[in-house]
């Protein structure tokens, strides 16, 4: 019997007490270890730049065991499992660390029953079928944003997760950033009135596939690569980078994996303003086209217009209300009147979910079993307002949209482009 696994399964599910000749006290374990019945056991799906970072946040926690990691593109796993090992044989003094193995196929990840949650740092196209699967699987889940390729995806994102009763946080991770939570807790506590408008600067929708075939580096399984999609495209160093490159990856260029700036940075910006305006079950009902240069004018029910206005400079979120206004970006936080950056909020006296980190945040929720920060639907939600902004510069004109129903009004051409046809394999 794997004494450590029912431990820390009867601790994360049930909170189960545990007779006291099965728990190892921590002094015992040396250096740089967490009792067993303390660990959370991860996998991480996809192993690219952005998972990188993710693996060092989450190695950081102590009650965080990362043992597995899987990719199609064997360089790019090898480095991030190296990387693991080395880390937790600094952390725990073993030079011989090799806990943490690689995987060519996700599956196997999910298949693994000492497997507690997955990280999902795949391109976007893959996000709900990874999701959808690790749901089943029983796995507890981060992933990246944005949450989805497609409104429907995300739905079916909410829906496996509450059907298999997962914690699901969503890899926005400005929620937990204290600038970001100032702001909302500004704009919710009516410091600026009532909020009329928010401009939101972000990139634009993706462009038409204009890439030409490259021969794949040795090893990446580009089928594997390509996953869900029924479009075959030809790999391209722009989407799939060797090691050494200094850009981040173009997949998120092109409709085929991605949504352009406007799911990439977008996932980010329009997630503080429905963070910001409450709304984060429900969204706009209304989005008025006029000039893709001028921007896109998203209007909610209460009359206030959330407006995409790509202009140069920071990325960011900016309030106006009646009585001031808040302007957020990254590291910058600026008011009207200048007084209110300055003013303090009680713990509890807002209703502004406050975390301080994105990574530890999740690991409270699965021991909680409470939503996290940025829960499923809210990254869908997001998501959501991203992916209905980019149907409407595809076709050119302005849509009415019923967030209930999810679904455009009377409108089946738009309808059509809620989803996509997918493998039937991968199909959610």
């Amino acid at each position: 019997m794997n004494v450590s696994r029912l431990n820390r399964r009867d601790f994360l599910k049930a909170g189960a007490v545990v007779s006291s000749f099965m728990i190892v006290p921590r002094h015992v374990l040396g250096k740089g270890f967490t009792a067993p019945s303390d660990k959370i056991v991860f996998g991480f799906i996809g192993c690219g730049r952005q998972a990188g970072g993710l693996r060092n946040r989450f190695i950081a926690l102590p009650e965080v065991q990362v043992t597995a990691a899987s990719d199609v593109y064997p360089v790019k796993l090898e480095t991030f499992v190296a990387a693991a090992n080395k880390s937790y044989a600094e952390k725990t003094g073993k030079a011989d660390y090799n806990a943490t193995k690689a995987h060519s196929d996700f599956r196997e990840i999910l298949s693994d029953k000492d497997i507690d949650a997955v990280v999902i740092a795949s391109p976007d196209h893959w996000h709900a079928s990874m999701a959808v699967l690790a749901a089943k699987a029983g796995k507890d889940i981060y992933c990246e944003k944005p949450l989805s390729l497609t409104v429907r995806e995300g739905r079916a994102m909410v829906d496996a997760t509450r059907k298999h009763n997962r914690v699901f946080q969503t890899g926005s991770m400005q929620r937990s950033a204290p600038e970001f939570t100032k702001a909302v807790q500004l704009v919710r506590s009516g410091a600026i009135g009532k909020v009329e408008k928010v401009y939101v600067n972000v990139g634009g929708p993706p462009k038409v596939w204009d890439l030409q075939a490259e021969t794949p580096p040795a090893g990446l399984d580009w089928k594997m690569w390509m996953g869900p999609n029924t479009v075959d495209r030809p790999y391209n160093n722009q989407l799939a980078p060797a090691m050494d490159a200094k850009f981040w990856p173009a997949w998120r260029n092109y409709d085929e994996f991605g949504g352009g700036g406007m799911t990439d940075w977008g996932a980010h910006m329009f997630d503080i303003a429905q963070w910001g305006l409450n709304m984060d079950n429900s969204g706009p009902v209304e989005l008025i086209y006029s000039d893709p240069q001028k921007g896109l004018v998203y209007k909610y029910a209460n009359g206030t217009e959330v407006i995409h206005r790509p202009m140069e400079g920071k990325q960011h979120c900016h309030f106006v209300g009646t009585e001031g206004e808040v302007f957020v970006a990254r590291g910058e936080l600026k008011t009207t009147p200048e007084s209110l950056k300055d003013k303090a909020f009680q713990e509890g006296a807002s209703d502004v979910y406050v975390s301080t980190n994105h990574y530890q945040d999740f690991i409270n929720a699965i021991r909680s079993r409470k939503p996290p920060v940025c829960d499923v639907e809210v990254g869908h939600r997001t998501a959501s307002v991203c992916n209905i902004g980019n149907i409407a510069y595809r076709l050119g004109r302005s849509l009415k949209w019923d967030p209930k129903k999810e679904n455009f009004v009377k409108d089946k051409e738009a309808d059509k482009l809620l989803g996509r046809a997918m493998q039937e394999e991968w199909r959610v």
